[in-house]
């Protein structure tokens, strides 16, 4: 059975600490940890040449490293304004497009904001901006990298585990992107406990099924949040705010499943990496 991959979203601060300055470096330093996973970030735009993307690509496979990529944060799917959802799917298409040199294999979207709509009426829109970015990715074969839609921080944006769980279950192309962190924060807390994992597998194997929960992408990292929500990401040497990760391994190693997990943490990404992938370790091995 396939296990779990583990790795960071975009480079430690340790990288440029340590020397490094290209990122077509960071799947040998990142192997030389153990890990297996690195998730390129283009949230601020899809800024990398194809030139680098050539390298770093190369450079993960030949180090076994699974690549991802993060779609612009500005995209929102919840929009059914004509001009904005003309620029959703250029945005995902051009991410798309950095996806081949990079040999990423799944691609992370964010919802959106649900602004003065009603949620019904977010949700019904975010339904067909996803119908519209899949027929567009279609339309241009670049259907290698598969979509996965992220739960979200903040109450006031679309993307809870059952707002995720309804859009992915539309159609068994996209993967959810589950963020542990992004969840406790909008649930006030309510991810601390293994029992919370259980219940948040369990819907999602009821909605999505089992197959695809399995293979869920997976986001994780401690999260300040306030009445509002997430507030600001943190390090796992911060214990104030959680959620913790070892319920999470014990679950996810209870159920056999083989998740990317993709650490969030603010500036020590690769080695809390590290600390969720030997708590997953321990676990299967009990």
């Amino acid at each position: 059975m396939s296990k779990a991959k583990f790795g960071p979203a975009g480079n430690s601060e340790s990288f440029a600490a340590e020397g490094y300055k290209k990122s077509e470096d960071a799947p040998a330093w990142l192997a030389a940890k153990g890990l297996t996973a690195f998730e390129y970030q283009c949230g601020r735009g899809v800024r990398c040449g194809a030139e680098t993307a050539l390298k770093i690509g190369a450079a993960a496979r030949a180090h076994g490293i699974q690549m991802s990529i993060h779609a612009p944060y500005f995209i929102n799917l919840s929009s059914e304004e004509t001009e904005r959802m003309e620029k959703n799917v250029g945005y995902v298409m051009e991410t798309a497009q950095l996806a081949v040199p990079l040999g990423a294999a799944r691609m992370v979207v964010h919802c959106g904001g649900q602004g003065k709509l009603t949620r019904e009426r977010a949700m019904r829109n975010t339904h067909e901006n996803v119908k519209n970015i899949l027929r567009a990715l279609d339309e241009a074969h670049l259907t290698g990298c598969t979509v996965c839609l992220e739960t979200m921080g903040k109450k006031s944006v679309l993307g809870s585990a059952e707002e995720v769980c309804e859009l992915v279950a539309a159609d068994d192309r996209l993967l959810p992107c589950i963020d542990f962190g992004h969840l406790n924060c909008r649930t006030n807390g309510g991810l601390s406990t293994r029992e919370d994992v259980v219940r948040l597998f369990d819907l999602m194997e009821n909605t999505i099924g089992i197959e695809r929960t399995r293979i869920m992408h997976a986001h994780f990292s401690h999260i300040e949040y306030n009445d509002k929500g997430e507030v600001r990401h943190l390090t796992f040497a911060d214990t104030a705010y959680g959620p913790e990760f070892l319920p999470v391994a014990q679950e996810a190693a209870a159920r056999g499943y083989a998740p990317t997990f993709i650490c969030e943490s603010a500036g020590t990404q690769a080695e809390d990496a590290v600390t969720m992938m030997e708590l997953y370790e321990k676990e299967i091995t009990l």
